[in-house]
Formats: structure tokens, sequence, C-alpha cells
């Protein structure tokens, strides 16, 4: 089996697999079950076979945000495939990686939206681990992704595990917003009581879609909405991460 690298996944053992406590319950059920063994097969069986997987956390969103501290879901499709880009938040890139075009476009959405800065690179860049830590949920739909082959993952079943991470937030008595963009995130809508919580949606931040109509990225105005939203609601709003 070749060396290893510290930016890509080194075991099937979800054991390896850092979750926050309030997170354990429903990923111990999801990898004791059918599916999340075949999952886990299906991993095993690729890296026994040398194909090079990102990220070396493929739960780090679970991680570094805990159920009971959410208040802010944004849904990814799939991490970066790019060698030493996914670190495991959707959207986000390790520190010193330049940013990607939807990041970029993230970015420039925030900024305009707010009237804040954009932040500097490479520091912070565009990593998010601080939105991660204060309550936002960067999840990706399907957690596992193979070295340039995108959506290479994707129907393995990890969209199992991160529907039921999304049913579980939406279920809670916290009400939550939801940040939905492009067509495959806002596909989640049916597991989301559209009644309790936020749920903004617009096209995907990539290049291809940021400004196409009828719902352009670039000028929906969603940080600000959900600023305004949650402190209605009197719980605070999304930090900048610069």
């Amino acid at each position: 089996m070749p060396e290893v690298r510290g930016d890509q996944l080194a075991s099937n053992n979800p054991s390896d697999w850092l979750v926050a406590p309030g997170w354990q319950p429903l990923v111990a059920d999801f990898f004791g079950s059918a599916v999340g063994q075949k999952l886990l097969g299906f991993l095993g069986e690729r890296l026994d076979a040398g194909a090079v997987i990102f990220p070396p956390q493929p739960l780090r969103a679970l991680e570094l945000t805990p159920p009971e501290q959410v208040r802010v879901v944004i849904l990814g499709q799939d991490p970066y495939h790019g060698r030493g880009q996914a670190e495991g938040l959707a959207f986000s890139v390790a520190p010193g990686v330049a940013l990607p075009p939807s990041l970029r476009n993230i970015f420039k959405e925030l900024a305009r939206d707010l009237g804040t800065a954009p932040p500097p690179f490479p520091n912070p860049g565009g990593s998010l681990v601080k939105w991660a830590k204060n309550g936002v949920l960067l999840l990706n739909t399907c957690l596992t992704v193979e070295e340039a082959q995108p959506a290479s993952h994707a129907g393995r079943g990890w969209e199992v595990l991160t529907d039921a991470v999304i049913r579980h937030v939406a279920q809670g008595e916290r009400p939550v917003v939801f940040m939905l963009w492009g067509s495959h995130a806002q596909s989640k809508r049916a597991l989301i009581d559209m009644k309790r919580h936020k749920v903004l949606t617009a096209n995907h931040p990539s290049p291809l879609s940021a400004l196409r109509p009828p719902a352009p990225f670039i000028g929906c105005g969603h940080f600000g909405q959900a600023r305004a939203w949650r402190e209605a609601q009197g719980t605070g709003a999304v930090q900048n991460p610069g």
C-alpha cells in the first residue's frame, strides 16, 4: 500500500474519526447498520487498491460543531478533490490553499451583504474552522472523494448519515438557519420543517451559476437575513470568519 500523507484518509475505521459526544449515538447507529458497514467495506477496498481519498477526517464537521451548538447549516455536495484542499468542512479549504472559485464568491457576497472587508489571504485564507466552532454546521452530503474524481463516492452510503444529521438538527428544539445553495442542497428541503426554521435558497456560488437568474447567489443577502433572523430569535448572528 502506498505511503499515506497527512492530507488524505488513512483508515476506514470510524473509531479513528473524531466526533463531538452529542453526535456519537447517531454516528454509531449508522456505522452499525448494513448501509454503514457496506460503506466502510467500500472505503477499505479503495484504500487497499491505493486510491487517494480526501479528507483525512471525514466527520470533522461533526467534531467541531456539536448538535447542541448548531445555529446555521450550510450544505455542500462532496469534498474538494484536489490534494491538500479538503479539510472536512463544506466549502472550506485548509490554511494556505488558494481560494476555490465558489469560496471566493461566498466571501464576495459576505463582504457585499454585511459591508465587511474580504478576509486576507493566506491568513486566515479559506479555512472556515472559525465558523464551525461558532455554530455553523458546514456539512457535505457525501463525506469522502477520490483525488481528481468529483462525486466518486456519491451514492455509496454517506447520504444516509448526512440526511440523518440534517433531520436531527431539523427536529431539535432550537430554530436554525438552513442555507441551501444550488439544486443538490435544495433537494434536502423535505427533511426540514419550513415553519420552524429559516430556510434560505439561492443558486450555487460556483462561477457557472452565481450570477444566473432567477436566484443568483451574488446579491442573495443570505448573511444579512441570517443575522437579522438570529438576532430576532435572540440567539446571535453568524460571525465573519476573518
